[in-house]
């Protein structure tokens, strides 16, 4: 399929429902939806862009005669007044596997090719409809599991980031022409920037990188999620916190020790953060094979996690299980969380020795729920900005976005240290220029082929 054909998907879940859309894009978009819609009122290439009609339906059979197949409503959007930037027609029939395929196969008869995935989305960036940040933002709006995930989506697909990157840009430059000027003409004082404004200039826009930078943290929490591992010694509660966390009873839960004896999973929002959980054997010395295997797997879970929620008895004396489990834990370099769990049987004398070890503790009951807000507030903490209003602020949400901007502010600093140490004016240029390169390449000036092909494909058929 060439880029210049024009394209027909299905744009609403597959299935049963009310009506279903079909979306027809391209040069020939209203010319192909005029061979299998025809309105009651006029042709359709006569209709005014923006409002639906009805109309039959047609299907051309091989025999070249024309079947009724449906009816429905039509829109035409038409170039560059449309979400592709193409001519555009929507065609609204009734929902159902059938029909909707049906009215599909009806456009490909009458001359369009099957839409890719992310098609309509890749050619509204191709066409200068959306930045590359905008159309990953959408792409994450579709699939919003929470509402700081919709937030963040939303503001992204509004353009948050892109204006972000966009005002990074434009600042470095007018500091890179005002430092060509002085390369091209030295002898005439052609740069509307002085040299202290051209490391003001610098310096700001590190500045501005290294915040927009640090966003990822969020953003990485919201969208993507962290690696979470919740560990401790047999009979700890740490499967009873599962089930609290997972808002259901995924994990056996029994007062027989070792009763996990494999790794259990679920992605949860928690405390606005997406948690990828994973609830573990308790970690102990066993004869039992079966069991063993599962503390391995347990240790190695660990090892591989960005966050530990250690689970502990708080009601009883810690014992040597406690500290093999701590000492697992110190050995893995993850943020930890410590749950003294039990609060509502009392409180054993040893916790103080928790709390002096871990930072970040909290005193909760599994039992009666609890303690578990606090818990909620101190993950959050942990990956939450204040100062960050997913609603409305510039985030980065990927590791593509992220892994340009350090770029960026690599070659910001060497542009730094380069007039610091008087290095010739054209090497801080070129340093200039690189860390402009790097921030086009995020909302999609300057990108390979394979990046957007790589963005596109994460996208359904239809959108």
């Amino acid at each position: 399929m060439g880029f210049f054909d024009t394209v027909a998907a299905v744009s609403t879940p597959r299935g049963f429902g009310g009506i279903a859309v079909i979306r027809i894009s391209g040069d020939k978009a209203v010319e192909i939806a005029e061979r299998m819609f025809v309105p009651f009122e006029k042709k359709l290439s006569d209709v005014e862009a923006n409002r639906a009609v009805y109309g039959k339906i047609y299907l051309s059979e091989t025999d070249g005669k024309k079947r009724e197949i449906d009816d429905g409503l039509a829109v035409v959007f038409r170039a560059p007044h449309s979400f592709t930037g193409e001519d555009t027609v929507e065609i609204s029939c009734h929902g159902g596997v059938l029909i909707t395929d049906t009215v599909l196969r009806a456009a490909f008869a009458a001359g369009a090719k099957a839409a890719g995935a992310g098609e309509f989305t890749r050619r509204a960036f191709v066409n200068g409809k959306l930045a590359l940040t905008e159309a990953e933002a959408l792409s994450s709006l579709l699939t919003a599991a929470t509402d700081d995930q919709l937030k963040l989506a939303r503001a992204g697909a509004s353009g948050t980031l892109s204006r972000g990157i966009s005002k990074i840009y434009e600042d470095l430059l007018s500091v890179s022409t005002a430092i060509r000027a002085k390369i091209d003409f030295p002898d005439e004082d052609l740069s509307e920037l002085s040299d202290e404004d051209i490391e003001r200039g610098i310096k700001t826009a590190l500045k501005d990188a290294k915040k927009l930078e640090a966003t990822y943290k969020t953003g990485r929490a919201v969208a993507i999620g962290i690696p979470t591992v919740i560990c401790g010694r047999t009979n700890a509660g740490k499967s009873s916190l599962y089930n609290r966390l997972v808002g259901d009873d995924a994990a056996i839960v029994t007062d027989i020790a070792g009763t996990t004896r494999d790794i259990i999973s679920e992605t949860v929002s928690f405390g606005g953060v997406t948690l990828k959980l994973f609830d573990t054997a308790g970690l102990r010395e066993t004869d039992d094979k079966v069991e063993r295997i599962g503390v391995e797997r347990a240790k190695d879970a660990i090892r591989k996690a960005e966050l530990i929620i250690a689970v502990f008895d708080g009601s009883a004396e810690l014992g040597e299980d406690d500290l093999n489990s701590i000492s697992e834990i110190e050995n893995s370099g993850a943020a930890v969380v410590a749950v003294i769990n039990k609060s509502d049987l009392g409180q054993h004398r040893d916790t103080d020795k928790i709390k002096k070890k871990f930072k970040n503790t909290v005193v909760l009951s599994t039992a009666t729920g609890e303690g578990i807000d606090s818990l909620s507030e101190k993950i959050r903490s942990l990956y939450f900005d204040g100062e960050i209003d997913l609603s409305c602020d510039a985030v980065v949400t990927n590791e593509r976005q992220h892994a340009a901007l350090v770029l960026t502010s690599d070659h910001l600093r060497s542009a730094q240290e380069a007039l610091e140490l008087s290095v010739p004016v054209d090497a801080v240029c070129s340093d200039i220029e690189r860390a402009m390169s790097a921030l086009a390449g995020i909302d999609g000036r300057e990108v390979g082929e394979d990046i957007v092909a790589s963005v596109f494909s994460k996208f359904c058929v239809g959108k």
